[in-house]
Order: structure tokens, then sequence, then C-alpha cells
């Protein structure tokens, strides 16, 4: 067996070594010593796309409140999904939150035992193109394509999400994902120290982590899974047989699910510093992704784009590993408890893609509508409890140039949209591109990789690539 089959296996097979169903007594089954019902909640707090069926969840208390003194709750936090699935197996963990790919090791490993089948029931957060997971290089490496990592090694969390979409980007690329790199099977922050020691070439990872090092100037974004066009997510599963005989706990779990993602569409700088205290993230970071436009849409609801690209993942997590078989996803994705919690809006609601947390209002610089979502940018300023909405990348410049101008305020972030994915990133992180042929206020355009801003230069004649610098001189000049 080669090392990433070996390594996939072993990822996989850990969903049940150690476990027996017979281990439900620690599960939220029985009561605990007070004889309250006990329900034991596992979830990844710095995976920031579950953050409405875990730390943010938690943090507001919203459950508890709706369970009421009759119930104990256990928050359980892990690193990956899968000690979160080898607990589940067991029984000793009631409601999950994991990727898409952890989701279908997750279907996989219990479909075939009905005491610990598990199901889908909720959506936390996704993004239609794929832009939750990405892959960084060292900010000094010579690495521009996907293609420039060819024989280099690469951590990724076998069988995670971002393990995922970084085996379908090699093959879209040409590479053989399992001969033509070496991939290290490694937990998110082994990884993250890995690539700074220089150990490993590239890394593969889920939200939040590529965010993070970049923020952090210690990697460069070299691949943006939205190129890759497929969508992903992260979702909230359950023990279906606790479900059955615990009806009550998973309606009141939903609801307060929901509770908590009305709360970060309404609170989001607050829910953004929220999980940044809990987690130790960088608010900046936690807010690229669960801000306004940001890089996660979060809906609870299963869309048919959703459940598609569980399907279109299926064959890749086969040639992966060993261990896993296939999963009968009908029998798995099951929405009835949530249309039950979300009443009588959720067909609407499941049919529409349009990001409940747009960022809108008036430009104060530019002086118009911000309306486009495509183009529609957003300036933190330190000390100001709301951000400044922007109508295009160009206008948000400007504002940055104004506010160092000025001395008045040190900018904290500023976010701008991928011009041909729409991913949103850090304007003084992205690849700059002039086209002095584009509209008024859209002659700077930002794009999350070096690769995306290539391209467009190849099909714009007269477009030059700018550095994060000189665009805001451009702007500050009205040139854009």
């Amino acid at each position: 067996m080669n090392p990433l089959r070996a390594a996939a296996a072993a990822a996989l097979l850990l969903a049940v070594a150690g476990c027996s169903v017979a281990g439900a007594a620690g599960g939220g089954d029985g009561g605990d010593d007070t004889g309250k019902t006990r329900v034991v909640i596992g979830y990844q707090s710095k995976t920031i796309n579950t953050v409405t069926a875990g730390t943010l969840l938690r943090s507001l208390g919203y459950l508890e409140k709706r369970l009421g003194d009759k119930y104990t709750v256990e928050w359980q936090d892990h690193d990956t999904g899968a000690p979160i699935t080898a607990k589940m197996v067991a029984g000793k963990i009631d409601i999950g939150s994991m990727g898409d790919y952890p989701l279908l090791i997750n279907a996989s490993r219990t479909q075939g035992i009905e005491a610990a089948r598990t199901e889908l029931v909720a959506v936390t957060g996704y993004n239609l193109r794929g832009a939750l997971n990405m892959v960084v290089v060292a900010k000094e490496s010579e690495a521009r394509t996907l293609a420039d990592l060819k024989g280099k090694k690469i951590s990724a969390s076998v069988g995670s999400a971002g393990h995922g979409t970084l085996v379908q980007a090699l093959e879209k690329a040409g590479i053989d994902p399992v001969n033509g790199v070496e991939t290290v099977n490694q937990q998110p922050p082994v990884g993250a120290s890995a690539l700074e020691a220089g150990t490993v070439q590239g890394y593969a990872q889920f939200v939040a982590w590529p965010g993070l090092l970049v923020f952090q100037d210690k990697a460069r974004l070299l691949y943006d899974g939205a190129a890759l066009d497929v969508p992903t997510f992260h979702g909230t599963v359950l023990r279906a047989a606790y479900a059955k005989e615990h009806p009550e706990v998973v309606d009141a779990f939903l609801k307060a699910q929901i509770d908590a993602t009305r709360y970060l569409h309404e609170h989001p700088l607050e829910a953004a510093e929220s999980v940044a205290e809990e987690t130790g993230l960088p608010a900046e970071v936690v807010y690229l992704y669960n801000g306004p436009g940001g890089i996660s849409t979060f809906d609870v609801t299963l869309k048919p784009q959703l459940k598609a690209a569980h399907e279109h993942d299926v064959p890749y997590l086969k040639r992966i590993g060993d261990g896993f078989s296939g999963v009968d996803l009908s029998r798995f994705v099951n929405d009835s408890y949530l249309r039950k919690a979300y009443g009588a809006a959720y067909d609407a609601d499941t049919a529409s893609t349009a990001n409940p947390a747009a960022i809108t209002g008036d430009d104060p610089v530019c002086g118009i509508p911000v309306e486009d979502p495509a183009t529609a940018s957003e300036l933190w300023l330190a000390g100001e409890r709301t951000t400044r909405p922007a109508a295009t990348p160009a206008c948000l410049l400007r504002g940055v140039a104004k506010a160092e101008a000025d001395g008045t305020a040190q900018v904290r972030a500023a976010y701008v949209p991928d011009a041909a994915t729409g991913t949103r990133w850090f304007a003084d992180r992205a690849f700059w591109v002039e086209d002095p042929k584009a509209e008024e206020n859209a002659r700077l355009l930002p794009f999350t990789t070096e690769d995306g801003a290539e391209a467009y230069l190849e099909a714009h004649s007269g477009a030059k690539a700018v550095s994060y610098d000189d665009a805001l001189k451009a702007a500050a000049k009205g040139d854009a």
C-alpha cells in the first residue's frame, strides 16, 4: 500500500478503532448523576465555518436556554472531524459538526451499524465555489501555481475537506494526487509549524487556517479552492438513535443553531470578536470568513447544490482511502428535523443561494450605493464599532488611503472580493491589477492568487500588475 493510501486508511479507521456501540452509556442516552438528561456536543472551535453549531452557539447559551434545567449539555472541542466521528460510533457524542468529506466518512463508518447510524440534519456554512479550502506556501516559495508543487511535500489532514479539495485540484492540474506529490498527514497546527520550518512545501487546509497564516504574514495563498468551482460546506450530524429517543433535544438544538445564525447575521462584529476571544484567533481572520459577504455563507438549509457536491465528492474519497467503500447519501441526509424547527419558509430559503448577510449601505468615499455583491468591499477601522462599506475595491482603497492620510484611525482590516471568483480576501494580501480600460471606480482589481491575476492580464491588453502600495497611490490620486 502506498503511503497516502495507508495514511488515508488509518484516518478512516480512526473512526472505529477502540470503539464499540456498547460504550453508549457515556453519551447522552443516559442521565447524569443528578438525574438530568445529558446531551454531548462535539465541535471544532477553530473551524469557524461551524461556529453556529459550536463556538458561537456555546458562548451565547442558546441551547441551554431552550432545553431548560432538566438537561445537561457537555461540549467537547476537537481539531478535526475524525475524533468526533470516532466518539459518535461509540455513542459518546450525540450531535456534532464537521466538513463535507469528514461527513462522508462519518456516514460510511456508521451506516452498517444501526445503533450507531448517523444523519446529516443541517448545514452550518458553505461556499458554492469551494473557497473554504485553500493551499498556501511559504512567503519566499518560488511556487506560483499548484503545478509547481509537483514532487513536493504537502501537509494536509487526510480525509478532511481541505484534503478533498487538494486531491481534486491536483487532478485538474494534471498531477496524480497519490504519486505526483507526497501528502504528509498532519493536524492543522502541526502542519502550520511544518510549513514555517520548511519541512513541507505546501499546506492544504480548511477554514480558517489558510487565512490565519496569510494574515500572520507566514504564508502566501497559492491556490484558492474557488478555482475548483465545486461547493464545499460544513454541517450538523447526529446519532439517529439518540434523535429517535430525544426528538425534543434535536428540535431545541436546531432552533438554537438557527438563533445563533440569526445573531451572526445581525451582530457580525460582535460575533467575530466573541469567536476570537473563545478560540484565540484574530478577530480580523474570523470576520474574513464569517462577516457580511464573507467567504462562508451561513445558512442552515440543506440545499440541492450541496447534496450534489456530496455525491460528486464520493469517488474522490474512494480513491484515497482503502477504508472507504461508499455511502448511501439518500439515507444519510435527513431534513425532516430541520423542516419542523425552521417553519414554513424552509422550501423558499432552501431554493435561495443569496447571502443573507450581504454588505449594504452607502459608500462614504465614492458617494454611491453598495449594491453589487461581486464588488462590495468593507473597511474596518480601529476603535469603530461598525465597518464602512465600499461599492468597489477601488473605492475601498480610496477609503484606506484617506484614513492613512488623515492619521485619525488605524486600519484593522480591509476586505475585497476576488475579481474573478468573488472570494473575500485581505486587500493588503491580494494581487492587484490596474486596467485603464475598465469603468470608473473599477480600474483596480484584486485577486486572491498570482495565478488569478495572470489569467486576467492575459485576457486584457493594457492591464498591468501593480503592488498594493501602488494601487493605494493610484486610488488616492483618483486614477482608479
